[in-house]
């Protein structure tokens, strides 16, 4: 706004420019004195005239008197909406450059007929006109749908125009509620949808959903198209706010901050409040699983929609279009929906049915995103049993190769990494949100079994009695019913086009992780196998040594992966020597593993653990002869090797520094020297941490962040029973030995071998203390980009 009123204004200009200040300077002073949407009627008409074309007002200040006069109580509105529309062409044109333009370019260029029309009280009389009937009981004459709608529309110009506009009206929350009452009439559902979610998105505090008046009777009054739009809604009430600052992402700010916030987060409650609707979850699973009627024989037809997609980026656009094509259709008597006699007819001329096709795959984006949000939240279990109740995940699977990831598709989209901000087409965005879905569906759950059909169960167990061990019980407690349909599961889908996908593309991110949550909870031999059998472990190799992928989100969840899929199991060890046949290979996966070990400390954290295991198994002839013929396991048999990860993993970290990106570092060091110690060699291993520190010649520096970073960890772990589980989990080793290792390393005891302080020079100790602030509880939930894989929970001696 303050560009506006500077010497570029394109309004003011000249030697009047003073008396045009003043002008303003008395609007701003009725702005404060709270005269709201009078302020503009004060000022005479001839004054207002005059000064018009100077300023370039464009007769916007006049228009509003007539408005204001025009709408007074108990008047008909006909000359009100005639004034409206007036106004509306002259904020529209601003409205649809916003949207036209490039977004950067778009947010730094100035709306003067926006501004002035919000100067000179614009929008709080359009407020005022929608809520009167709130307000007062005198008013006779009631405002049509068409005005209603109109008006809705202009405050959504004025929005997306003006950011001080939004701000306004969010922090008027009996606006923001009554927005909601005007959702029941289906004819301006969509203008205050589109509102409301504009509004919502820049409002400070997350709305609380129980404050929406019959909250229940209004989602349940809502048809599938209304209430895929409010999922648009629902994502900003359910989500919680990103801090936008990359300081408040570390563990000790989250922690601060969970202290401070007790009781659940607004968010959660409104999770819980959805979750209480009847029917809610029903209607959202039937929403995502529906099929889409294609409406074209054309191969690239999903390829024209981007094409409009890029200018129709805006959904209150979008939905007005396609409610003008939805009524055209109703009333056209001649319109065909013959297949053949569409794909003749050009592009502009079918755009109704594009239309059509690009909100199904909007709505389903939308309404994936609040099951996936659901499904991570408190209520998890609850959401997971009618997920799987209403078969959430066959319908995904009938709909995989027809709509999710269809034939004709080029798997050569390279789209941003998930940290990244991008307006991805609605193609892009679906299948995204897909493969997030089923991330957080499998991870951690005994559901996860109902993302394959009867035969790929009936080939688990197969797998488990050929290997003369138990069957995992989620597998045996599986209702059958309720798995996918057809001769492929979901998984099995998932990794037929996995293998298909470009080196570059960062689907390859989001698809690993889909499949690596599949592995996670109790290590499973018969699931590894599953995916063994099916080239999974080559694939992932080929990504990483031969595809020449240099995207570190890839990388990242590629390593991940691997680690999941060969734990503990000999045969991914064999498959991996018979690959990386060559040192040149071997050489080239070490490079990747060294370049950042904060993507791939998990892997080395599964080849350590590995090797323990192994080494104690030597009475099995397999095991011995792939402990002396695998590179890798002989490349990690070697001490040196390991107390360079260890080194390395100390020193990349610090309390301060620690996010949920890097902790796992931490705990795969706590693994390095938790098996040193179980074989009573962790002297040697503190030992060679303070050569290392004379070598650098920084004594104490190694050791001391060490020692802080291991008070942290008891901060943490020890009051958080969900996040020591899953440490319990994914490495096997009892949570008990976690501590006892930590509570000895952490010993005052100079005198002992085992103690980090026996290792640090007095002139050295406590180099950092005051760097570090311990003294908040830690609280924070498992890391997501670099989970605890969870394994099965097992006792120490269950490993000799």
């Amino acid at each position: 706004m303050a560009t506006l009123l500077g010497p570029e204004s394109p309004w003011m200009g000249g030697k009047k420019r003073s008396r045009n200040r003043n002008i303003v300077t008395r609007i701003r002073q009725n702005q404060i004195a709270g005269r709201g949407f009078s302020r503009g009627t004060q000022l005479p008409e001839a004054l207002l005239k005059e000064r018009d074309k100077r300023a370039k007002w464009h007769g916007i200040p006049i228009l509003l008197q007539e408005l204001y006069e025009s709408s007074q109580l108990n008047s008909d509105y006909t000359r009100t909406h005639t004034v409206l529309k007036e106004l509306s062409s002259l904020l529209s044109m601003e409205a649809m450059s916003f949207v036209t333009e490039d977004r950067k370019t778009a947010q730094e260029s100035t709306f003067p007929n926006t501004y002035t029309f919000d100067l000179f009280g614009g929008v709080d009389l359009l407020v005022e006109l929608l809520m009167r009937p709130t307000l007062t009981t005198l008013q006779k004459s009631k405002m049509n749908d068409d005005l209603m709608k109109d008006c809705l529309s202009v405050l959504y110009n004025c929005c997306i125009c003006t950011e001080g506009v939004t701000k306004s009206l969010a922090s008027r929350d009996d606006f923001v509620l009554f927005l909601f009452t005007l959702m029941t009439n289906k004819k301006t559902f969509l203008q205050t949808a589109t509102l409301i979610e504009d509004i919502l998105g820049v409002k400070k505090e997350v709305i609380q959903l129980e404050w929406i008046p019959n909250l229940s009777g209004l989602v349940q009054s809502f048809d599938q198209q209304q209430l895929a739009n409010f999922c648009r809604i629902l994502s900003v009430t359910i989500s919680e706010p990103d801090v936008g600052n990359d300081d408040k992402h570390t563990l000790l700010a989250k922690n601060a901050q969970q202290k401070r916030n007790t009781s659940p987060s607004r968010a959660e409650v409104n999770q819980v409040t959805l979750l209480n609707i009847p029917g809610f979850i029903e209607r959202l699973c039937k929403l995502a699983t529906r099929k889409v009627s294609e409406a074209t024989g054309t191969s690239n037809f999903l390829q024209e929609l981007e094409e409009w997609y890029t200018w129709l980026d805006n959904t209150l656009v979008l939905d007005a279009l396609m409610q003008i094509a939805t009524d055209e259709a109703e009333h056209s008597s001649t319109e065909s929906s013959d297949e053949s006699t569409l794909a003749t007819i050009p592009l502009r001329h079918r755009l109704p049915q594009s239309m059509k096709m690009v909100h199904e795959i909007m709505y389903k984006v939308e309404v994936l995103y609040v099951l996936c949000v659901l499904l991570m939240g408190r209520q998890r279990n609850q959401v997971h049993k009618m997920l799987a109740e209403f078969r959430l995940i066959p319908g995904l699977n009938n709909l995989f190769e027809k709509l999710i990831w269809r034939k004709y598709t080029a798997s050569n989209h390279v789209v941003h990494g998930q940290h990244e901000n991008c307006d991805c087409s609605p193609e892009i965005s679906f299948k995204i949100q897909f493969l997030r879905l089923l991330q957080s569906f499998s991870d951690h759950h005994e559901n996860k079994y109902l993302l394959l059909n009867a035969q790929e169960l009936n080939e688990l167990s197969a797998i488990s009695l050929k290997a003369n061990i138990p069957e995992v019980e989620a597998l045996v407690n599986t209702d059958r019913s309720l798995v996918c349909d057809g001769k492929k599961g979901l998984l099995t889908r998932l990794l037929t086009v996995m293998k298909r996908e470009s080196p570059d593309s960062s689907f390859r991110f989001w698809q690993a992780r889909a499949v690596e949550s599949f592995l996670r909870g109790a290590t499973s031999y018969a699931d590894q196998m599953f995916l063994l059998k099916r080239g999974l472990l080559e694939h992932i190799l080929f990504c990483i040594i031969d595809s020449g992928c240099k995207s570190r989100d890839v990388l990242q969840s590629y390593f991940d992966l691997l680690g999941e899929l060969m734990k503990f199991n000999i045969d991914a060890f064999k498959r991996f020597n018979k690959y990386v046949n060559t040192e040149e290979k071997f050489q080239v996966f070490l490079t990747q593993i060294n370049s950042s070990l904060v993507d791939s400390n998990m892997l080395v954290r599964c080849i350590v653990l590995s090797l323990d295991r192994f080494e104690s198994q030597t009475e099995d002839v397999k095991v011995v002869e792939v402990l002396s013929e695998c590179c890798l396991l002989s490349y990690m048999a070697r001490v040196e090797n390991r107390l360079s990860f260890l080194f390395r993993l100390v020193n990349i970290i610090n309390v301060q520094t620690l996010t949920q990106e890097n902790v796992s570092c931490l705990n795969t060091s706590l693994v390095i020297l938790m098996l040193a110690r179980r074989r009573g060699k962790l002297p040697f291993y503190l030992n060679a941490l303070r050569e290392k520190e004379y070598a650098e010649k920084y004594p104490g520096c190694l050791l001391n962040n060490f020692n802080n970073l291991l008070h942290f960890w008891q901060h943490h772990y020890l009051n958080k029973d969900k996040d020591s589980t899953c440490l319990e989990n994914s490495s096997c080793i009892p949570f008990s030995f976690w501590k006892e290792t930590v509570s000895v390393l952490l010993g005052e005891d100079r005198t002992s071998p085992c103690a980090i302080i026996s290792y640090i020079d007095e002139p050295y100790m406590e180099l950092d203390r005051d760097l570090y602030s311990l003294e908040t509880p830690q609280s924070r939930l498992v890391p997501q980009h670099h989970p605890a894989h969870a394994e099965s929970s097992c006792t120490w001696s269950s490993w000799y």
